[in-house]
């Protein structure tokens, strides 16, 4: 008699619990815009009511600040319920951000928007093509402040960029650790946040020592203009050159360069698309001054070419003067201000256009 041994079965797996995929419990992508839809319309119905209530418009503001305060705590609790805790701590910061720089884009498109609406009126041929000399109601022009602010910014830009350039690369270049390199970024660093009115009666103390009190000159201006650029360019040159590598300086010593020639034709070259940004942005800082070209270069209704004789307008002074000293009609002096005011923006965004054409070009990768 034989005896069969039947295999043993092997026990039957046990179920384990696999643990949650990374990507499970997401939001779909539509989630998140009508949460915040269904905010807009809760504050709008709150607003709506209380308005209707007191009898006066809704109040925006405060219907824009509900709105964002509601869609954060919904996005915020919806997001723990479906996505974790982590995912709703991002999307809170997320919105949370995105709420500040809604905030900061207002006033920029509020200023474009009624720049432009205001300014279109005023804008004309003659407006570009004339001054005001012997005008004193409709007509005119503001070609004589444009072409005054063209001259003093560039002269002012003559003088600041050099300066501030070289102080930049020597900074950089020469004097780490030293301490006149120390002194001079205190320096640099007080100048930054001088007031404007300060640099003008700078340049109005200096030339009144040799030309007596009661001047005003073009070239004054443009000096007033320097005292604000000049730091401007040197602590943005200098943060630019400190970006290039040091590799790159140690392998054109190794070829044996001069350090002066390594630094224009490697650290310049390298920088220089970051150059340019702090230049424009230091025109743009003083293009729109008006205090100091007030007590500077004051204010004329002829035209001038010339930074040193005679008085010189400008287009803030232009706008400050048609503004305050409106004649009759009132609408005539306004428009022109508010053109004047145009035609600033228009020349800064152009100013930045051509930096960045200019950035574009010279930049290092489309120099190989």
């Amino acid at each position: 008699m034989t005896l069969t041994s039947t295999p043993t079965q092997s026990p039957a797996p046990t179920s384990t619990s696999q643990a949650p995929r990374i990507t499970g419990g997401r939001l779909p992508a539509w989630v998140p815009w009508a949460l915040l839809g269904a905010s807009a319309l809760l504050s709008l119905l709150v607003f709506g009511i209380l308005a209707v209530a007191a009898g006066t418009g809704v109040n925006i503001a405060g219907f824009l600040v509900v709105t964002a305060l509601v869609y954060l705590a919904l996005i915020w609790g919806v997001s723990s319920l479906i996505e974790g805790r982590r995912k709703a701590v991002d999307r809170l910061v997320t919105g949370i951000v995105s709420t500040a720089f809604a905030i900061a884009m207002v006033p920029l498109i509020s200023l474009g928007f009624t720049a432009i609406t205001n300014g279109v009126a005023g804008l004309s041929a003659e407006f570009f093509s004339s001054s005001m000399r012997n005008v004193v109601g409709e007509g005119g022009g503001a070609l004589h402040a444009i072409v005054g602010t063209l001259l003093v910014t560039l002269a002012a830009a003559i003088i600041s960029i050099p300066i501030g350039l070289f102080t930049a690369i020597y900074l950089v270049e020469y004097g780490e650790g030293k301490k006149i390199a120390r002194g001079i970024t205190f320096l640099v660093d007080v100048m930054t946040g001088i007031p404007s009115i300060v640099a003008g009666l700078f340049a109005y103390a200096l030339f009144a020592l040799f030309l007596g009190p009661g001047i005003r000159l073009g070239i004054m201006g443009a000096i007033a203009l320097s005292v604000l650029m000049i730091p401007v360019v040197v602590r943005s040159s200098e943060e630019m050159l400190r970006l290039v590598p040091n590799e790159l300086r140690e392998a054109a010593y190794a070829l044996g360069v001069p350090k002066w020639l390594t630094i224009l034709k490697v650290v310049l070259p390298t920088a220089i698309a970051g150059i340019t940004t702090g230049v424009m942005l230091s025109i743009a800082r003083v293009i729109g001054e008006t205090a100091p070209l007030l007590i500077t270069a004051g204010f004329t209704t002829s035209m001038n070419y010339n930074l040193f004789e005679g008085r010189m307008m400008t287009l803030p002074v232009f706008t400050y003067t048609q503004f305050m000293n409106q004649g009759i009609p009132a609408e005539a002096f306004i428009n022109r201000a508010w053109a004047a005011a145009l035609v600033l923006i228009l020349i800064v965004m152009a100013l930045n256009i051509i930096a960045r054409v200019i950035a574009r070009i010279y930049a290092p990768a489309k120099a190989r």
